[in-house]
C-alpha cells in the first residue's frame, strides 16, 4: 500500500510493522471504527442513520436528492451499510460536509446496536420491519427487536426520530422517544398519495410531486426524503426537484424498455414482504398483458418453503397474464398454473419459445439469482 502511494499503513500484526509509515494497533477493524467516530464527533454535524428491512437504500438516495438542494451533504455510497463500509463512509466525510445520511445494514442481533455506537446519530428512522435474513433474527419478532436497537440507542442519548404514523409497530415502539411524526393528517408533515400507475405521485402543502419511481411502496420511501427535506428547511420547490431528479438504478425498480416490452426490473434483492408488494403493484397496473418472472429468495430460515409457497400461490390468484417461476424452491412448490425452471439456465434455454411482445415483465429474486441476466435474453 505505501510502495502505492499511502502515507501510511495500519497493521495488527508485529511482524509487518517494518517501517515508521506502518502502524502498529492492537486490532485493525476496531481502530477503523474508532477512527470513524472520532471523525464524526470532529465535524459535528447532524448524522442521520437509517435501517429497516426493505428499501433503505432508495430512501437513503431520496433523502440525499432532496438535502443536497440545499447542504452540502454526505450519503452512504451504495449499500456499503454493515461494520466495514459504516466508518469507511463516515471516514471519507469532507470537513465541509454540512449533514450526513448514514445506511445501517444488519443480519443478526446487536448489529445496529455496534452500528450506533460507530455513528452516534442524532436522527433516526427504520423504513419497515420486514421478513429478511430470518436466519440469524430467526422470525418477524428478532427483526422489530434488532431493527429497534436504533430507537433504544436514540432515547439513551436523547435523540430523535422520524416516524411514519401508517405504521402501527413504529408508532407503539417509539412512543417513548422525541418523534418527528410525518403522512398522517394530523402529523408534524402531512403528505398524501396521489396514484402510481406506475410511476408514484404525491402531495404536500399545494404541491404535486410526479417521481421517477414505480409501484405504490415507494410512496413512503419518498414522503420520508420529502418529510425530513421539510424538518430541515428546504424549500417546498427544492423538494419537489430533489425527488423528481432521482432516477433509479442498481437493478432496483427501474424501467426497462426493450422493443415492445416495457420490463420492471427489481432483481437487486428479494423477500416475502418486497416480493408481495411487487407482484400486487404489477397486478393493479392497467396495461393488458402484464407478465411475472420471479426468482428464489434467499436467506429466510426454516420457512422458506412455506414463504415461496405462498408467493406461487398469490402471484397465480392475480390478474397476471404469465408466470415464470425460477430456482430450486419455487421449483419445488405445488404451482401448477405457473411454467417453473430449476435455474436461469434452464429458463435461458426455453426463452424463445416465449412470448413476451406488447407486455410489462416485472423481474424480481434475490441477489443470489441474478436475474437481470434476463435482460441479455430480450
Amino acid at each position: 500500500a505505501i510502495n502505492s502511494g499511502a502515507s501510511y499503513a495500519v497493521v495488527d500484526e508485529k511482524k509487518y510493522q517494518t517501517n515508521d509509515n506502518i502502524i502498529l494497533v492492537e486490532e485493525v477493524l476496531s481502530c477503523l471504527q474508532q477512527l470513524a467516530t472520532f471523525h464524526r464527533n470532529q465535524l459535528a454535524i447532524p448524522v442521520i442513520a437509517l435501517t429497516g428491512s426493505n428499501g433503505k437504500t432508495t430512501t437513503k438516495e431520496l433523502i440525499y436528492a432532496v438535502l443536497k438542494q440545499k447542504y452540502n451533504c454526505h450519503a452512504t455510497k451504495g449499500n456499503l451499510n454493515n461494520h466495514i463500509g459504516v466508518p469507511l463512509t463516515l471516514l471519507a466525510m469532507k470537513p465541509e460536509t454540512e449533514i450526513a445520511v448514514i445506511e445501517m445494514g444488519a443480519n443478526h442481533p446487536n448489529e445496529i446496536a455496534q452500528l450506533c455506537e460507530i455513528v452516534l446519530p442524532d436522527y433516526g428512522y427504520i423504513t419497515n420491519f420486514g421478513k429478511v435474513h430470518l436466519e440469524g433474527f430467526g422470525s418477524l419478532e428478532g427483526v422489530i427487536q434488532a431493527k429497534t436497537e436504533l430507537y433504544r440507542h436514540l432515547l439513551k442519548y436523547n435523540k430523535q426520530v422520524f416516524v411514519n404514523t401508517k405504521d402501527a409497530v413504529q408508532m407503539e415502539k417509539s412512543k417513548t422517544l422525541q418523534r418527528i411524526t410525518f403522512v398522517g393528517k394530523n402529523s408534524n408533515y402531512p403528505i398524501a398519495f396521489l396514484s402510481a400507475n406506475p410511476n408514484v405521485n404525491l402531495k404536500f402543502f399545494d404541491t404535486e410531486v410526479h417521481s421517477n419511481l414505480i409501484g405504490k411502496y415507494n410512496f413512503l420511501n419518498i414522503a420520508t426524503a420529502v418529510a425530513i427535506g421539510q424538518y430541515f428547511d428546504v424549500d417546498v420547490v427544492s423538494i419537489k426537484q430533489g425527488v423528481e431528479s432521482y432516477i433509479p438504478a442498481n437493478n432496483r425498480s427501474q424501467i426497462i424498455v426493450k422493443g415492445t416490452t416495457k420490463i420492471i426490473l427489481d432483481a437487486y434483492n428479494a423477500n416475502p414482504n418486497s416480493m408481495e408488494v411487487a407482484i400486487e403493484n404489477l397486478a393493479q397496473l392497467t396495461d393488458d398483458k402484464k407478465i411475472a418472472i420471479l426468482g428464489d429468495m434467499f436467506e429466510i430460515g426454516d420457512d422458506s418453503m412455506l414463504e415461496h409457497e405462498n408467493i406461487a400461490e398469490l402471484v397465480s390468484k392475480t390478474k397476471i397474464s404469465d408466470v415464470y417461476l425460477i430456482g430450486e424452491s419455487f421449483y419445488n412448490t405445488k404451482n401448477n398454473i405457473a411454467l417453473k425452471f430449476r435455474s436461469f439456465e434452464n429458463f435461458k434455454e426455453n426463452f424463445e419459445k416465449e412470448n413476451f411482445t406488447n407486455a410489462t415483465v416485472l423481474i424480481k429474486a434475490s441477489r443470489g439469482m441474478a436475474l437481470e441476466r434476463i435482460l441479455e435474453l430480450f
